[in-house]
């Protein structure tokens, strides 16, 4: 058999051509992850851009609310607006406090006990909106080298076949075949190599901006506590 031109052998071995010339199977595999990588992309860019609002958010409402700003006009400025983070906290926490004062809440205890419950669901809300679709990350970090894996594995079972098939092991006879079988693994490492990168960043910022609401929630507890026991005593 004649050795292929040089020209010839590269344009073979392009990774258009490859792609062209798997088989089905290899190409579902293929476009299966070249997806799940631009979904990927487009979930970190989605994240950081949200982290970062979020934290500039959380600053500017730690500075109002630490500013000397009464609670009451602050609670007023915000309860008609779209409210996140610290502010979500904030106003659930003064709902049910001007809730349960208006109808005569008698126990410290179980109005404080309320106001805790509610700032802890508002909390989780604003936790499962930061972590949202964070799983799609970890499942494409620890999934998508296993089905590039499975492409190849399918990939080099053709070129198997087509060896026998031409009865040479001529390396341009076996190359073509073994190079597609291989992308379909590098797609697979592609995709996963960001996206368990970014899954492991973006959790690490979830969390500290989860203990920045929580921080928050506990002193603002605290706060809520002295004023209940000082309308607890004048009532007295």
């Amino acid at each position: 058999m004649e050795n292929l031109p040089l020209a010839h052998t590269g344009a073979e071995l392009s990774i258009w051509a490859l792609f062209w010339q798997a088989g089905w199977v290899v190409k579902l595999v293929m476009l299966g992850l070249l997806g799940a990588s631009v979904w990927t992309w487009a979930i970190i860019v989605d994240k950081l851009v949200a982290y970062n609002r979020m934290r500039a958010a959380l600053s500017r409402f730690e500075q109002i609310f630490w500013s000397g700003q009464s609670l009451e006009e602050l609670y007023r400025n915000l309860s008609d607006r779209k409210t996140t983070g610290m502010s979500a906290i904030f106003v659930a926490a003064m709902k049910e406090w001007k809730k349960s004062f208006e109808k005569g809440a008698k126990s410290p205890l179980g109005l404080q006990t309320r106001i805790d419950k509610a700032m802890d669901l508002a909390l989780t809300r604003e936790m499962e909106r930061l972590e949202g679709r964070l799983g799609f990350l970890a499942t494409i970090g620890s999934a998508a080298p296993f089905i590039g894996l499975f492409g190849t594995v399918v990939g080099i079972m053709t070129s198997f076949q087509a060896i026998a098939g031409s009865k040479s092991t001529n390396l341009a006879v076996v190359a073509p075949g073994i190079a597609e079988a291989l992308l379909a693994t590098a797609i697979g490492l592609l995709a996963a190599i960001p996206a368990v990168i970014a899954y492991n960043k973006l959790s690490s910022d979830a969390g500290k901006i989860a203990l920045r609401m929580e921080g928050f929630a506990d002193e603002f507890s605290a706060i809520l506590s002295r004023q209940i026991d000082e309308k607890v005593a004048q009532r007295a």
